[in-house]
């Protein structure tokens, strides 16, 4: 049997690498860390204590061009304070009326059905990312 001990990393293709690293830098405020010199293009963050690697591909994603859609592949991020995160995602343009195909559409949802706060954004390849805070107050 196998003993998983937690998760390490989580990969993501992109397709503009420097667009990809503003957005991960600016909007979530992640760390870049040193990445083995692979012969293709990528970059790794730090993820709290996990990692998140992006690797460039022409192809892109296999999301394409959909919109913002919580039931679709994401992944999740867990912050200290949610209504701060709003504030902040707010700050840099995020809108909840933006159409649902928009970059900068924002889902939140304090009372999720899940039991813990959640935000919903995409990032600039359409991969969907989930922002969740233990409670709704900071």
């Amino acid at each position: 049997m196998l003993e998983i001990e937690t998760l390490h990393h989580i990969t993501l293709t992109v397709t503009d690498l420097d667009r990809s690293k503003r957005f991960y830098a600016e909007v979530l405020g992640l760390r870049e860390i040193p990445r083995p010199p692979f012969d293709f293009p990528g970059c790794w963050f730090a993820l709290g204590d996990r990692q998140l690697h992006l690797i460039q591909r022409s192809d892109g994603t296999t999301r394409g061009a959909r919109g913002l859609d919580s039931r679709d592949v994401h992944f999740a991020i867990r912050v200290r304070n949610f209504e701060e995160t709003v504030l902040a995602l707010r700050s840099k343009g995020y809108r909840e009326d933006r159409p649902n195909d928009d970059l900068m559409k924002i889902k939140v949802s304090p009372g999720a059905t899940a039991g813990f706060p959640q935000i919903f954004i995409l990032d600039p390849d359409r991969h969907v990312i989930e922002i969740n805070a233990e409670r709704v107050e900071g």
